[in-house]
């Protein structure tokens, strides 16, 4: 406990020292319920408020962002950074830290504004109103930007205390929101709907920030209204939320009548129920099509009580990948060569609740390259610039390679840290040893409609890549440039803001497609094959003990022991038309079929 009996002696002087609910103060709200008992609060939280501007905010923080609580030591009480159960990672004083430049966490702190301005336009009374506007940490507000708050499934930033930036597994949304630790959540909840209630009559003119309604009832869109509302069923309001909006009082002349009256939300939009029941585990999950650095994983849905928001993918016991609560399917890739993996995936809700562990599937990756050039690679966007939300030129060296990315930005996530396009495109530096197949996953993100990328290898178009609101993973096979090259993706769109995320590739050269140099070692014919049956002449065929037959992406096809004990033919029959690889123990050759 960090508190003592002493600081809460003086925590409850503190408090008595303030007003309390003034007698009769929500006297015309009785017996009031839904819209009309909202509309009735605003006209009471409207009577006495006092606008002292958006300066005397730093004024009202001496009173009401105090921390008299937790420490109990005179510091700013700072959200972002508070850590309930333990030592603070830094403080802030009221006089001697206000923002300010910063450039990381505990440089100075500011006014957070958990509705953004930019939503009412930075428009008086709003910009100014302490009730929902708190002193905050500067790097954090700037890394919350003008996100809503939700639920992150993979974070992009965590900041000290454990507040998260990421993708959203909120029921309903799936951008980026922020998320406030545990013990905040109920007064972020608290601080949005006397917002909305406050300014009810003026919501329709509001920018809704992914957030906000249109209309005056609710108030918020559907998703972040059964956020909000879990929110606050979950963290009942505080001690310090009460000496806050006794402060709160003295200076600007309304209340949050959410603190004072915290029966009034159920009274209003309804009681939530705090999900506590986990999901089910996701069954029948089986691992396929391996090639020499993913491998495809498919498995049938867990199921909820109220929904799965994502799966968790486990490889050999590490969190490889988080994915979307509405696939069944994916590709895990960055893998290594030759390599078994036991995979097993983990269900979750939008509470958290994780599911019991699916059932473990084992695949083993194929081969790398038995000759030629070895530099295929791989890209995870994980060493991308830190810049946000704006969109320009973003360029960053990661395995050898400099990526240069146009009117783009860095915020987003998929599987981790992605970029983001809109109206550019990602291009490589020179990269040797050709390419044979390229894998990438995408998603659209702020709306729009779907599209695609254009894949292009020197320039020459190769194929394209699908996008949609929906994670999806595309491998684009047999493009066979050989020696050195440049990969270009080109968004079809002007204004799809597109995340690409798990960039990988093969190179042409893949399973020694090229002929081995043993010579002699043996020939095929007929090459090309015509009736299903391929001849192998050399010397010493019947000591080869495994033949294997690949085709171009790298996936094994068949595999045949002692192929050579009595007979000089393999059979074909049931293969399609196309490019295929046989690989023995001497020499591997590559054979088409016609």
């Amino acid at each position: 406990m960090k508190r003592t009996l002493f600081s809460f002696l003086l925590s409850f002087a503190f408090m008595s020292a303030f007003a309390q609910i003034p007698a009769g103060y929500y006297n015309a709200a009785a017996g009031l319920s839904g819209p009309a008992l909202k509309t009735k609060l605003k006209e009471i939280i409207t009577n006495g408020h006092q606008d002292h501007g958006y300066n005397g905010l730093w004024t009202g923080y001496q009173t009401t962002d105090i921390d008299r609580t937790y420490e109990n030591d005179g510091t700013i009480l700072d959200i972002y950074s508070e850590n309930p159960t333990g030592p603070d990672p830094y403080n802030f004083n009221y006089g001697t830290n206000q923002c300010g430049s910063y450039s990381s966490e505990g440089n100075c702190y500011n006014r957070e504004h958990v509705v953004p301005q930019s939503l009412f336009n930075e428009a008086l009374p709003m910009k100014s109103d302490i009730n929902f506007i708190r002193a905050t940490d500067g790097k954090v507000n700037g890394m919350r930007s003008n996100y809503p708050y939700g639920k992150v499934g993979s974070a992009s930033f965590t900041s000290l205390n454990g507040s998260k930036l990421g993708g959203s597994v909120s029921p309903g949304y799936s951008g980026i929101v922020f998320e406030p630790i545990d013990a905040f959540k109920g007064d972020i909840a608290r601080m949005i709907l006397y917002f909305v209630t406050r300014y009810e009559s003026q919501l329709a003119g509001f920018s809704s920030g992914n957030m906000l309604g249109g209309s005056t009832f609710p108030g918020l869109q559907s998703w972040e209204l059964n956020q909000l509302l879990a929110w606050n069923a979950a963290d009942p309001v505080s001690q310090a939320e009460v000496i806050r909006n006794n402060a709160s009082y003295v200076y600007q002349g309304n209340r949050n009548p959410y603190i004072d009256h915290p029966e009034y939300v159920d009274q209003i939009w309804g009681t939530v129920v705090v999900d506590t029941q986990a999901p089910t585990a996701a069954t029948n999950l089986a691992a396929n099509n391996p090639t020499s650095n993913s491998i495809a994983l498919s498995w049938t849905a867990a199921t909820d009580n109220i929904g799965v928001t994502s799966y968790d993918i486990y490889a050999n016991g590490a969190l490889k990948a988080t994915v979307s609560g509405t696939l069944t399917s994916t590709t895990v890739a960055n893998l290594a060569s030759s390599t078994a993996y036991s995979f097993y995936i983990i269900a979750k809700d939008a509470a958290g609740n994780p599911s019991p562990q699916s059932n473990i599937a084992t695949e083993t990756t194929l081969p790398g390259q038995s000759g030629g050039n070895t530099a295929c690679g791989t890209e995870d966007f994980e060493t991308i610039p830190s810049t946000g939300s704006g969109y320009e030129t973003q360029i960053w060296t990661n395995n050898n390679i400099t990526w240069t990315a146009t009117d783009a930005r860095t915020d987003q996530t998929i599987s981790g840290k992605a970029i983001t396009i809109r109206n550019g495109n990602l291009t490589s530096s020179t990269i040797s040893g050709g390419i044979q197949n390229l894998t990438l996953t995408t998603q659209l993100k702020f709306g729009g409609s779907s599209g695609s990328f254009n894949v292009l290898i020197n320039d020459v178009n190769v194929g394209t890549i699908p996008y949609s609101s929906t994670v999806t993973t595309t491998t684009i096979s047999n493009i066979n440039v050989s020696g050195n090259i440049v990969i270009k993706l080109t968004n079809s769109s002007t204004s799809n803001r597109v995340a690409l995320d798990d960039l990988s590739w093969t190179c042409s050269s893949t399973l020694g497609t090229v002929e081995t140099t043993k010579q002699k070692a043996f020939s095929i014919y007929p090459n090309p094959v015509k009736n299903n049956e391929l001849f192998v002449k050399g010397e010493n065929l019947s000591k080869i003990s495994k033949a294997e037959i690949y085709d171009l992406s790298g996936k094994l096809i068949q595999v045949i022991a002692n192929p050579f004990k009595n007979s000089n033919k393999i059979n074909l029959q049931g293969f399609i038309k196309g490019n295929y690889i046989l690989k023995t123990d001497v020499a591997t050759t590559k054979f088409i079929v016609e």
